[in-house]
């Protein structure tokens, strides 16, 4: 397979906590052939196989293989969106009323960043992307990113460089994650060089908007009308709680796992109507999934999964941008291991 550059590259991937598949997408686009799935999610599970009907098996808990890494075939890159979950400022602020621990304290979702590395320890990938909220480097007044960094550094020996980067470049979304790229052997590699246009040259919501859509995705009055005054109530007291309405000629806030609730935070304007959410297809191209006019993303899930799913995802053209800048340095290291291997 050739890469939009025109350089050939074969290499061999691991997809943990895949979603579905936006980091896949990415390291597919300069080469790379995924040997391992590994996602708990039974609802994306059914997303993931109906869009990658080559791939495997898709494997569940990643406890399983962190305990017995020699589960997970040999591969060259390590591609993982952790759960953010523990390191968003929802999920932090959801756990603090709860009165529930969170971060590298959560039993259930904050060891998991420590399972990914237990991978990585076993198998010394040539290379590996983590995904992450931009939120992670300021969790626990920066104590959780130094941590996460630390390991990857000093315990795993990876030169390791990192970068917060908005979708809106590439879709008409602001939404900003954080990138953690690995190398295992010394690297040039960094993230200060990476090509990113212009966000205010990006795209507008038109481009990815449907003419003919269905009424059931139009606000009803109730829910309209709770809306508004929910707003009205919280701009009383100065907060910003609200709905964000937009046009076609607008870029988006940032999609969420919650839009399937009240699709609040992207609200469609319409003529002499109620505004309207997104579509889910809509959903895949707002991130990346899918061009208007071309081959649709599948979805054999209820609209209330595949919101959550599309709210939990990567924007794919981010990441195809994201694997490009990494491509020569995994090529030079794929490379060096062929001619060392012959």
């Amino acid at each position: 397979m050739q890469s939009t550059s025109g350089t050939n590259i074969d290499f061999k991937f691991i997809d943990l906590f895949a979603g579905i598949g936006g980091l896949r997408k990415g390291f597919e686009h300069i080469g790379g052939r995924c040997v391992f799935t590994s996602e708990w999610d039974r609802y994306a599970q059914l997303t993931y196989h109906a869009n990658y009907p080559d791939n495997r098996e898709v494997s569940g808990d990643i406890h399983e293989f962190s305990e017995n890494p020699d589960l997970i075939p040999e591969h060259d890159v390590l591609l993982a969106g952790f759960p953010c979950q523990p390191f968003s400022i929802a999920g932090v602020s959801k756990k603090n009323s709860l009165g529930r621990p969170h971060g590298f304290l959560c039993d259930t979702q904050g060891t998991l960043f420590f399972d990914t590395a237990k991978i990585i320890e076993h198998h010394q990938p040539k290379a590996f992307l983590l995904e992450n909220v931009k939120n992670l480097e300021r969790h626990d007044k920066g104590n959780t990113f130094r941590t996460i960094i630390s390991v990857l550094r000093n315990q795993l020996g990876y030169h390791v460089d990192y970068r917060v980067i908005n979708s809106a470049a590439w879709v008409p979304q602001k939404r900003e994650r954080i990138f953690i790229a690995g190398f295992r052997d010394t690297s040039s590699f960094s993230f200060d060089s990476i090509d990113i246009p212009a966000p205010e040259n990006g795209p507008k919501l038109g481009s990815i908007l449907d003419n003919d859509v269905d009424d059931k995705y139009t606000l009803s009055d109730k829910l309209w009308n709770y809306l508004q005054g929910y707003k009205k109530k919280h701009e009383a007291k100065g907060n910003g709680f609200g709905f964000g309405l937009f046009g076609p000629g607008d870029v988006a806030r940032t999609l969420s796992a919650r839009y399937y609730k009240d699709g609040s935070e992207i609200l469609i304007k319409q003529k002499e109507k109620n505004p309207r959410r997104l579509t889910p297809q809509e959903c895949a191209r707002l991130m990346g999934f899918e061009e208007k006019g071309g081959p649709s993303f599948k979805l054999p899930v209820s609209d209330t999964q595949a919101y959550r799913q599309f709210g939990n995802s990567v924007v794919v053209p981010v990441v195809k941008a994201v694997a490009e800048h990494m491509q020569p340095h995994i090529g030079a290291l794929v490379s060096k291991s062929v001619m060392a291997a012959e």
